[in-house]
């Protein structure tokens, strides 16, 4: 069973519904747990509403921003990395134009002097919607007018071939089975009386 993804968090209704909680409590004629019904929270977050805003007012239920550690980089930061990428990975001194995620972490470190692991890397290039790109595996040897050749007029006669010689099947299982006579009767077989 895939893991369920939960929602992301909209801090701005969260503010909204802390201010409407305030201005129930200044209107005062609701108790905490009819207002807790009925903004459809718990009794315990209203309650610390309620001390929130009695020592500071309305402004004291302003949302806090976003939620978690802020990131390392900023955006003017992940412009210089995304321009760095764009230059190409031979650019920056690799042997070949292909981006790996070590070679990602070593260019962030390199423009921005912000060290992170490979394995998070890609959290980085998802958020400038970078995706992943994998090269098209062909032989160097390869010769489009033999392929065009071997589809087109070799692979259709074996694939005639395969088709006309139909070889029956030596199990005993199978209802088509060249190497079994067919039975009489279909259908369960009865049972034999013992005597």
């Amino acid at each position: 069973m895939p893991a369920r993804v939960r929602p992301r968090r909209d801090f701005q209704q969260l503010e909204h519904r802390r201010k409407q909680a305030g201005r129930l409590f200044a209107a005062g004629k609701m108790i905490l747990a009819a207002i807790a019904r009925q903004l459809k929270v718990s009794r315990q977050s209203v309650s610390r509403w309620y001390t929130e805003w009695r020592s500071g007012g309305l402004r004291a239920l302003d949302g806090a921003g976003r939620a978690g550690r802020k990131p390392r980089l900023d955006s003017r930061q992940l412009r210089k990395v995304e321009q760095a990428l764009r230059q190409g990975a031979r650019t920056n001194g690799f042997d070949t134009d292909l981006w790996t995620l070590p070679r990602v972490a070593l260019v962030i470190e390199r423009v921005t002097a912000v060290h992170y692991h490979p394995g998070h890397v890609w959290k980085i290039l998802g958020a400038m919607d970078w995706t992943l790109q994998r090269p098209a595996k062909q032989a160097r040897e390869r010769d489009p007018e033999k392929v065009k050749l071997w589809m087109n007029e070799r692979w259709p006669a074996v694939k005639k071939t395969l088709n006309a010689k139909r070889l029956g099947s030596s199990s005993r299982t199978k209802a088509a089975s060249r190497s079994v006579p067919p039975s009489a009767e279909h259908g369960p077989r009865k049972a034999k009386r013992r005597s």
